[in-house]
């Protein structure tokens, strides 16, 4: 840690007008009390999340039934969790268990590039499987010539780029900033947000980048998602028995759960986190990020017949 600070030091000192730090410190949890407990649930939760994800997938895969267009996105929704689960806990846990809190600076926007990648691609697959249940109920007739399996990976396949690309120019921004007010990242892992505020040079371009990227990923996917259901409701209002409204409804209660878990600590951190007590808006975050991988297999397995009556048929 002295080397690196050393090295920042004499940067400034030579009055370099740009600065790129060999080296971040990343420092969140380190106040916390009792914080290892935490660290033994992020482990737990990485295990869980490795295995319900991969049953989700391995089930999809050989059970010939489940190769519809919807479960082409419940399988895509998997593998997303899984690699973000991955991306994340195994670093962080490296990061503060094993007291390796130095990061480099080309392996922070590697981590950035990989870990924002998976998080916005949860939140527009959720936009998929909402989409598939709108046309679903209210397009029942016409479900199978508009949801079909090449307009499904069509889809995807355009999130997939969309996403990527969005990152990419995000990562691209930081690399244009000088750090030089500190090189110490307030969070528990490399943060976009945190990062681009130790520049010394303007980072209008980078803010303005981070907001656009919020609506872009977070609030347009949401907006979306609420017109759907608002529009499903307003289908299932028509239907006069109560029996038939419950049964059309609960094929959406997977989904409904899934965003409810995904979007309502993104809104808590992003609505009122700048009033939250910095310990208590990392654990805030780092819990939005490694919680709804974990509990999506369970929601599908437990909510959803069609799996429920593969396990069955693959256990026999």
């Amino acid at each position: 840690m002295s080397r690196t600070m050393g090295l920042f030091n004499s940067a400034l000192g030579r009055n370099i007008t740009f600065v790129r730090p060999p080296y971040f410190i990343i420092s969140g949890f380190s106040d916390i009390p009792n914080i290892n407990y935490y660290y033994v649930f992020l482990f737990f939760v990485y295990i869980v999340s490795v295995l319900g994800n991969t049953a989700v997938m391995a089930v999809i895969l050989l059970d010939q039934n489940l190769r519809t267009p919807k479960y082409v996105a419940v399988f895509n929704l998997a593998w997303t969790d899984l690699l973000g689960s991955t991306v994340q806990v195994p670093k962080v846990l490296d990061i503060f268990v094993f007291n390796q809190r130095l990061i480099s600076y080309n392996d922070c926007m590697a981590f950035i590039l990989f870990s924002y990648t998976c998080l916005c691609m949860q939140s527009l697959n959720l936009v998929v499987l909402s989409y598939d249940r709108l046309i679903a109920i209210t397009f029942p007739l016409h479900y199978h010539m508009k949801v079909t399996h090449r307009f499904m990976f069509s889809l995807i396949a355009f999130f997939w780029v969309l996403t990527i690309t969005a990152v990419l120019i995000a990562v691209s921004l930081l690399t244009t900033l000088s750090i030089c007010k500190s090189v110490i990242i307030n969070s528990y892992f490399c943060d976009y947000g945190k990062i681009y505020m130790l520049a010394c040079n303007d980072y209008t371009p980078a803010h303005v980048t981070a907001h656009l990227f919020t609506v872009l990923m977070i609030w347009f996917p949401l907006i979306f998602i609420l017109f759907s259901y608002s529009y499903i409701g307003y289908s299932l209002s028509k239907i006069t028995s109560v029996r038939e409204k419950v049964k059309t409804f609960k094929t959406c209660s997977a989904h409904l759960s899934l965003v409810i878990i995904y979007f309502l600590p993104v809104l808590i951190t992003s609505t009122v986190g700048k009033h939250l007590h910095p310990n208590g808006r990392i654990i805030n975050l780092s819990l939005s990020s490694v919680i709804p991988p974990m509990v999506n297999p369970f929601i599908y397995v437990l909510q959803t017949q069609e799996i429920k009556k593969s396990i069955k048929k693959l256990l026999k």
